[in-house]
């Protein structure tokens, strides 16, 4: 019983970690042809679409790490236009890595 209960602490353990993996530029190109269209998803200016919030807020609203589920399963929420995205786990930890530059 011991050890599978630290298995699993460690799998949790690890999961964070494997999503700090990503590179962010391949994050970046991947908003930039999936999202920029409606998303502001630099630094600064507004996104295009009123309803979609730019990338660089998105930290505000939630955490960025609880994205990936999300990634994972297809978002469906956001703004009506939004398309339904489903990243396999590389995807998203490089999204969630560009995500991560835009923190302050």
């Amino acid at each position: 019983m011991t050890n599978v209960f630290l298995g699993l602490v460690l799998i949790g353990l690890a999961v964070p970690a494997a999503a700090q993996d990503g590179q962010p530029e391949r994050g970046r190109a991947f908003a930039e042809s999936n999202c920029a269209s409606c998303h502001a998803i630099g630094p600064t200016g507004a996104s295009r679409l009123a309803a979609a919030p730019p990338f660089r807020t998105l930290h505000q609203r939630y955490p960025v790490e609880q994205l990936a589920e999300a990634l994972a399963e297809g978002i469906t929420t956001g703004h009506d236009a939004m398309p339904e995205f489903r990243l396999d786990p590389p995807q998203i930890d490089d999204f969630l890595a560009y995500l991560r530059t835009l923190q302050p």
